[in-house]
């Protein structure tokens, strides 16, 4: 039996018509036509679902919409545009750390919420918050690279005098 359910999902608020054993992975992309957050392996190893709700990433493919109901989500679609990047998401392509782009919105959120929580990680911090991701195009170093120039801006202008 369906249960409508209340989102709040990239600022916008959304009422739904699903099942109890629907995950908010499919609820963003088969209700809501927010498709950049990705289905990948569906067991919560590759970190490709990744969102962000009330401030921490999460794996949609592994969290049940109906638990998400009064909390606070953000996907890709709702952290920048095509005009305005967010710092994340200009960093990753100054930096080549995306090449498919398949995993890269996944792993945009996870830093995201790593730099929202702690704007200045050290590499131990970083490999931490990332661990839970997978590329299999780029590997992980451009990856890093672009999270620290997000996270140490002035340190690498420094550098350069």
């Amino acid at each position: 039996m369906k249960r409508i359910l209340s989102l709040k999902v990239n600022g916008n608020s959304y009422e739904v018509a699903i099942n109890p054993w629907q995950t908010l992975l499919d609820v963003l992309r088969n209700e809501l036509g927010l498709i950049g957050t990705k289905k990948g392996c569906d067991i919560g190893t590759c970190g490709v679902c990744t969102v962000i709700m009330d401030g921490k990433a999460i794996l949609s493919c592994l969290t049940l919409a109906i638990e998400c109901e009064g909390h606070t989500i953000s996907t890709i679609e709702g952290i920048g545009t095509a005009e305005s990047l967010h710092p994340v998401q200009k960093s990753f392509i100054e930096n080549g750390a995306v090449q498919c782009g398949y995993c890269t919105p996944g792993i945009v959120m996870t830093a995201k919420a790593l730099l929202d929580e702690n704007p200045k990680p050290d590499d131990d911090e970083i490999k931490d918050a990332l661990s839970g991701t997978f590329c299999r195009c780029t590997g992980h170093i451009k990856i890093m690279e672009a999270v620290k120039k997000v996270s140490q801006p002035e340190d690498e202008e420094k550098s350069n005098v």
